[in-house]
């Protein structure tokens, strides 16, 4: 695959993809860490594309038929609703005014949601976990183009991308592939900065999605936090998944598990819903 000094062979590369493409993904992250810089930067700007690719697979998002909300409407659109204008409507028979702000209509709106990807690199974050947390990060940002944040956590917690924050998809994802494993497993932290994120947005649904074997070596619980989230679901690997089905039934999340990165896309579709 790397015949010779800063050279990366593209059609021997996706021929591997092809035919073993866990073991393809592993081995690109791999070598965007590799000590040649040449190679380096060539796997890096093959990631970028790669990873965007396989994550456009898993489809538009699912949008459902939406739903009907009781707003203030000063156009008047959509039917009166009549329960949560009975002020206004009382007030009008009383003063002979009608404040037209204070009357609510019923409405379609279409569902919405926001996504939080919170991503644990605590433990191993070479090959496989790596690229796994790169394609997550890759089809997060494909199904939602503006309305997500990325966090990183060991024992201190880092903000990949900020919700409603404009980015360049290819340089997140190749930034999520320079990652490296190492300190503590500060969950309930990277929790609350999920949730801190997802205050900013204006979505129905605001998830956090946890891609994490919940194997927390802090001393704050986890669980209370986890508990106070609207939404959590998580993704573990499926040789290491034991504490995090159990953190999940114990908090109430959903929970995927994936063999390998190509995984990701489907696991992501069973959870969201």
């Amino acid at each position: 695959m790397s015949p010779e000094v800063g050279v990366l062979d593209e059609d021997a590369f996706a021929r591997k993809l092809s035919s073993e493409p866990d073991e393809a993904l592993t081995m690109l992250a791999d070598l965007v860490a590799a000590t040649d810089p040449e190679l380096s930067e060539i796997a890096r700007n093959l990631a970028g594309r790669i990873f965007l690719d396989i994550a456009s697979r898993m489809g538009p998002t699912r949008r459902g038929v939406g739903r009907i909300v009781s707003r203030k409407s000063n156009d008047a659109s959509g039917d009166l609703d009549l329960d949560a204008s009975t002020e206004a409507l009382v007030g009008r028979r009383v003063t002979g005014v009608l404040n037209v702000e204070e009357l609510r209509h019923r409405v379609w709106t279409k569902n919405s949601h926001a996504i939080s990807l919170v991503i644990d690199r605590s433990g191993s974050m070479g090959g496989a976990p790596l690229a796994t947390a790169a394609l997550t990060a890759a089809a997060v940002a494909h199904r939602r183009p503006a309305d997500y944040s990325i966090l990183v956590f060991g024992g201190d917690v880092g903000v990949a991308k900020h919700q409603r924050e404009e980015t360049d998809v290819d340089r997140l994802v190749t930034s999520v592939l320079s990652l490296r494993g190492f300190g503590t497993t500060n969950l309930a932290d990277a929790l609350r900065e999920s949730a801190s994120q997802l205050a900013r947005s204006t979505a129905q649904r605001r998830i956090t999605v946890l891609l994490s074997d919940c194997r927390s070596t802090s001393e704050q619980s986890a669980e209370a936090v986890a508990r106070d989230l609207d939404e959590l679901v998580i993704i573990a690997h499926s040789d290491d998944s034991d504490e995090a089905r159990a953190f999940a039934e114990r908090v109430g999340a959903r929970c995927a598990t994936v063999n390998g990165p190509v995984d990701v896309p489907d696991a992501l579709l069973a959870v969201l819903g």
